[in-house]
């Protein structure tokens, strides 16, 4: 069960190169625009680009190992 309020951005970062998932939840007379344009302002590049690849890090050594019968 989800707020009902909560708004789901996708803005670009031309500095990462990728769009980024944003929730918020805004006033009726916010300027989205401006939100937005100030949170890829705010965006943390190193932050994301960890993130990411900790998604899809490549475990090495944690192979299932078979049982001897």
């Amino acid at each position: 069960m989800g707020l009902p309020n909560v708004k789901r951005f996708r803005p670009f970062c031309p500095t990462c190169n990728e769009a980024f998932t944003l929730m918020a939840v805004l006033p009726k007379d916010a300027n989205v625009d401006a939100y937005l344009t100030d949170a890829v302002a705010r965006h943390d590049h190193k932050a994301w680009q960890e993130a990411k690849q900790a998604t899809f890090k490549i475990r090495v050594g944690q192979q299932k190992q078979k049982k001897a019968k």
